[in-house]
């Protein structure tokens, strides 16, 4: 099994269950499984690699069903945070496509409903990412149907503390959003506070916790663990700055954001933060004023780069994955296997 055939497989059994109560439903469902249906899947390639780490499994000998049921929960849990992240940044794209609550208001619009199509596309978009987040739990629960090993004795213990990883990640990174909406609102920019939200909103959540659930399922103890974290902190912070970078310098068709849409958000990334230290008193003045809004985008992106902000970041970057890369040799074998190939893959993308 897969997580893409997982992840069909799920969506299927919720169309089988759903889709007779109400025609409606039908295209709620498929918008979830449309949005999830071409992700980078890091989550799922974390969550099996912190398994591999705990059993010794190596990355050419498949995970068991419930395994990879358990790893395919985490695209529901990171459909539900993009979501509701691109209706409060009121982002128009995501992944080349009309976000959820765009494409919900041309909706409304194209079959000439009544109301507020911009109400219904943002309510729309709260709800379809509440179902997501649902169906994170749902499925995860799942595994212990494939598997039965996950449904009695020490599968079931295995399979509760994957679920304590899991509710403790989602107060992590709600936290993390909550942070960095709050930065938005705080004329400063500062340097600590935007790793501070990288911890909480990326690294905990895009990689150390998906290890550690796969390797509980494996029955990690937790010193490996912590060897665990010991890679995937730096590593964390190393792919969003990534992000970071692709938010202001990314190719649009690449990315499926337009270029520079951090700064339109007024996003107080570390990129950000690097240029207000470097300029002068006048242009981080007006880096700061340009900041949130569209019409300030192209001097926003011309005073970030003449600052040397990119450079400092990249060798930021650079940093944190070396140190990730020295932390694998405390890992067994079949760790380091699957993890170094994930570790090139979260630095250098383009996307």
């Amino acid at each position: 099994m897969t997580v893409d055939t997982a992840l069909a497989e799920f969506v299927d059994r919720q169309r089988s269950r759903w889709s007779g109560v109400d025609p409606a439903l039908t295209g709620f469902i498929d918008a979830a499984a449309d949005f999830v249906a071409d992700g980078k899947r890091m989550r799922p390639l974390f969550c099996l690699a912190g398994w591999r780490a705990a059993t010794g499994t190596a990355a050419d000998v498949p995970a068991p069903a419930g395994v990879v049921t358990a790893a395919a929960a985490w695209e529901w849990l990171q459909g539900s945070a993009l979501v509701h992240d691109d209706l409060m940044d009121a982002s128009d794209t995501r992944r080349g496509r009309p976000s959820v609550h765009r494409a919900f208001e041309h909706l409304h619009r194209d079959e000439q409903r009544v109301g507020d199509p911009v109400g219904f596309g943002a309510g729309t978009a709260i709800l379809l990412g509440d179902l997501m987040l649902s169906w994170c739990d749902e499925m995860l629960r799942h595994a212990a149907t494939v598997d039965p090993d996950l449904a009695t004795g020490d599968g079931a213990l295995r399979l509760a503390r994957a679920f304590a990883v899991l509710d403790t990640c989602k107060s992590e990174v709600t936290f993390g959003q909550y942070l960095d909406v709050v930065a938005q609102t705080r004329s400063e920019v500062d340097a600590d506070a935007a790793l501070l939200v990288v911890t909480f909103k990326s690294a905990k959540y895009t990689i150390e916790r998906p290890l550690h659930l796969g390797a509980v399922l494996g029955g990690a103890d937790q010193e490996l663990l912590d060897r665990l974290t010991a890679v995937a902190m730096p590593l964390g912070s190393a792919f969003q700055l990534r992000d970071d970078v692709l938010g202001v310098f990314g190719d649009p068709a690449t990315t499926g954001k337009p270029a520079g849409d951090d700064l339109r958000e007024g996003k107080r990334t570390l990129l950000v933060a690097r240029a207000l230290a470097r300029l002068s008193t006048t242009d981080g003045a007006r880096l700061t004023e340009a900041l949130g809004t569209a019409a300030g985008v192209p001097l926003a992106t011309e005073l970030v780069l003449a600052s040397g902000a990119l450079d400092d970041v990249e060798a930021d970057i650079s940093r944190y994955a070396a140190e990730a890369t020295a932390a694998l040799s405390a890992l067994p074998d079949a760790a380091r296997a699957t993890l170094e190939p994930l570790i090139d893959r979260s630095v250098r993308r383009d996307r």
